[in-house]
């Protein structure tokens, strides 16, 4: 469990690494200078007296370095969801097999126990770590010591609840950045509206280039920031549905496969 915490960092760190990497080359290379070329022919056009509206392309409602920041957020979120969207895709494969295999009919006492938890010992250490494997060790070495059934369903639903609340608490970081990428957007604002009213005097005489730059940026970070986090509360929303549907099926799983061949020394 240690050895996957710390590959999860890991890669956390480096997909936060590559996606500052990636947009800022796009911003740098391509959205940037697109973005002002086609501002300065607009305010050339205003210069001149042309009566035109002025064309809201995709490069000029995201030039700005509020609105890089939110999808270098977006990307990193999304890669930590797809992270654990992969780890959820694993436990849930676990659910095809047999990993104990009881003939119906059976009835397991708790010398038995022993027996069936060696399939479970024997597998690899990666897949001894998955929730599956270990509810049902959990489950059987509980039977083995107690004979209980009332235990052993406890121990059930307790290491189910147990994984359900680390699952919901590595999604803090996600979280996180839902709650950032508004923020930033709103900080956009506050600049964009700061920098108009710097300008105020120049719409006075009559220049409103100036100040109606500034208001778009006020308006495009505000709108790129909570289009953004539509999505990623969206991918969230899916993430935790599939992980809270893996922890009610492992538990369906060891009550349909093990707690119903228990039967209790007398």
């Amino acid at each position: 469990m240690k050895n996957r915490m710390s590959s999860e960092f890991i890669f956390q760190a480096f997909a936060l690494l590559i996606a500052v990497i990636v947009v800022h080359g796009a911003y740098v290379g391509v959205i940037r200078p697109s973005a002002e070329a086609q501002l300065e022919t607009q305010m050339a056009r205003q210069a001149a007296g042309e009566d035109f509206v002025p064309e809201r392309t995709i490069a000029v409602v995201i030039r700005d370095f509020e609105q890089e920041a939110c999808f270098i957020l977006l990307i990193w979120a999304l890669s930590i969801m797809a992270y654990k969207a992969r780890q959820t895709l694993r436990e849930q494969s676990m659910l095809e097999g047999d990993l104990v295999d009881i003939p119906e009919g059976t009835s397991v006492l708790p010398a038995d126990a022993r027996e069936y938890s060696r399939a479970l010992e024997d597998l690899p250490q990666r897949q001894q770590d998955l929730l599956l494997p270990r509810t049902l060790l959990a489950a059987l070495q509980r039977f083995a010591t107690t004979g209980s059934i009332q235990a052993v369903s406890d121990t059930i639903k307790e290491s189910c609840e147990i994984e359900s609340d680390r699952l919901d608490s590595e999604l803090s970081m996600v979280r996180y950045i839902a709650w950032a990428i508004p923020s930033i957007g709103f900080i956009g604002t506050v600049r964009g509206i700061g920098d108009a009213l710097g300008q105020a005097y120049k719409a006075v005489e009559g220049d409103i280039s100036g100040v109606t730059v500034s208001l778009g940026v006020a308006f495009n970070s505000t709108f790129v920031a909570l289009v953004l986090s539509i999505i990623i509360m969206f991918c969230l929303h899916q993430l935790q549905q599939a992980q809270e549907r893996l922890v009610m099926d492992c538990q369906r799983y060891a009550d349909k496969r093990l707690l119903r061949f228990l039967v209790a020394d007398h």
